[in-house]
């Protein structure tokens, strides 16, 4: 099977192009749901075998359009209020265009949405039954989606065109308090604040990209999204109250000299007073609020910055405390780790020691090897050792020629050292049950009639692997070493599944012993 982006290529090879992006795809949350690249092809099957149009939440095809979808709900929520608070009718046919052009697509949605598969709440399997999908839409986000779609550009549109071919006064001020009453009700559509959040959620597990890097990602752009939408309704809101007011004499747009500035400056006095009031520096101008309706509007935007902050530090403090968990649990360790040899007086020198240690061992970032071994299956244990050790066992005589299977079951019970310069890694004439490889470093070995240097690749300890008898040298560690070694007990654990190696090395042993007396 081929390594694809898209649909699983042995089921689509035969499905026309359009068809193929209802498909799943292969991405990281659709592997994660069903566990295989065999097992998204038999989803891939499942649709395709159902016969019904049906769009798949891991298809290229909702991938895509979600990515509009956030696009046009994003400029939707920022023109609304622009539009009601400072174009007073005079939006142009460009804005009218695209009001229609968003009313009609937010109506074609929520009729998509009866045919939009759905993940089940377990996150096991995705539901493409339609009668499934159709009773969970209608119980959960079909009204405030029809509340949000309820075609507002139309009747605008219509209700302009009638005002501009009408020339009888009074049906001219009638027809215009309608327009502000359209205007006014308009304000429904930004209930598709609730589907943007949505839709970040849903960007979230459809991604192809690393989970916790896309969550966190998504979560800070939704947030300054969010804060950004917040001093922008504040800011319209700001003007468009004065103006439904008639822009009374003691207003802040009357006292600022703003009646007939351009809507850019308009709106920048705005979000300065919203921003002003949301973090209590000032009113934005020099004058308290002078009637009732700028107190409250003072009050609002108060209560808003408050949950700003609120929501502001909440996320930051939980996105810095889930930021690099390792580091901060080596920090943690290496506390309780200072406590420790406080309290026990050691000495400086080897308190210093003791650290260095830790830094070698761990670099930083703390981590159970031995868990995270356990956690991953055998295959991508011995692959992961295969990298790493390697070409460590294929330098001694004894593993050289031996088989594939012997080595991986070698590698398995290898075990990761660090020794710091200085240490005596071993001592001559003293038991010794384990063999070392180095990986990077390098050490002495010294005897009473010989001085050798080893480094990256080198062993020594074979002896002891072989007879558990006495280490022939001493070994000191010239730099910081990082090593692997082999214990007895597991190499004769492994031996016993290999009774043939198991001759061939007693034979090695024999002979060596018999050199040794002649």
């Amino acid at each position: 099977m081929e390594n694809l982006k898209g649909p699983v290529a042995g089921s689509t090879s035969a499905t026309c192009g359009w068809r193929a992006m209802l498909l799943p795809q292969l991405n990281r949350q659709s592997l994660y749901v069903y566990g295989s690249e065999m097992a998204v092809e038999q989803e891939c099957i499942r649709q395709l075998q159902s016969g019904v149009f049906v769009i798949h939440p891991f298809s290229l095809m909702r991938s895509y359009y979600i990515m509009c979808m956030m696009a046009i709900t994003f400029l939707n929520l920022i023109g609304i209020p622009m539009e009601i608070a400072f174009l007073d009718g005079h939006s142009g046919l460009a804005w009218e265009g695209f009001n229609v052009f968003s009313d009609t697509l937010f109506l074609i949605d929520v009729a998509l949405n009866f045919r939009m598969g759905i993940i089940a709440e377990d996150g096991e399997e995705a539901i493409l039954d339609i009668k499934r999908i159709r009773v969970s839409y209608l119980r959960t986000w079909f009204i405030p989606d029809v509340i949000a779609a309820f075609p507002i550009g139309y009747i605008l549109l219509f209700a302009d065109l009638q005002y501009q071919n009408n020339d009888n006064p009074s049906k001219t001020n009638k027809m215009m308090r309608i327009l502000m009453f359209v205007r006014i009700l308009s304000l429904i559509r930004l209930a598709r604040v609730s589907r943007l959040v949505r839709f970040f959620n849903e960007v979230e597990k459809v991604s192809n990209a690393n989970l916790e890097v896309v969550r966190l990602f998504f979560r800070i752009l939704s947030l300054f999204m969010m804060i950004f939408l917040l001093c922008h309704w504040n800011g319209c809101i700001q003007y468009f109250v004065p103006m439904l007011e008639e822009f009374p004499t003691d207003c802040w747009v009357r006292k600022e000299n703003l009646m007939n500035a351009t809507v850019i400056v308009k709106y920048s006095w705005g979000v300065f007073r919203a921003l002003s009031q949301m973090i209590a520096l000032s009113y934005g101008s020099m004058d308290a609020p002078t009637n009732y309706v700028e107190m409250w509007i003072v009050m609002v935007s108060m209560v808003s910055g408050c949950l700003m902050y609120t929501v502001l530090v909440a996320n930051a403090t939980t996105m810095i405390a889930n930021i690099d968990p390792a580091a901060k649990e080596y920090k943690s360790k290496m506390s309780r780790l200072e406590h420790y040899m406080g309290f026990m007086k050691l000495p400086p020198e080897l308190q210093l020691r003791i650290t260095n240690y830790y830094q070698a061992r761990y670099g930083g970032k703390w981590f159970q090897e031995k868990d995270v071994m356990h956690t991953v299956s055998s295959a991508l244990k011995e692959q992961i050792l295969m990298v790493m050790c390697s070409r460590l066992l294929r330098k001694v005589p004894m593993f050289q020629t031996r088989d594939e299977n012997f080595i991986n079951a070698v590698l398995l019970k290898l075990d990761y050292e660090v020794f710091l310069e200085g240490d005596a890694i071993v001592r001559q004439n003293v038991p010794g049950d384990r063999m070392f490889f180095i990986d990077h470093g390098q050490v002495v070995m010294e005897t009473d009639s010989y001085e050798r240097e080893l480094c990256d690749g080198d062993f020594f300890g074979e002896t002891c692997v072989l007879t558990k008898g006495k280490h022939l040298a001493t070994v000191k560690a010239l730099t910081d070493c990082q090593c692997f070694s082999l214990s007895w007990d597991d190499f004769q654990e492994v031996l016993e599944g290999f009774p043939d190696v198991k001759k061939d090395l007693e034979k090695v042993v024999q002979v060596n012993a018999d050199d040794a007396l002649v």
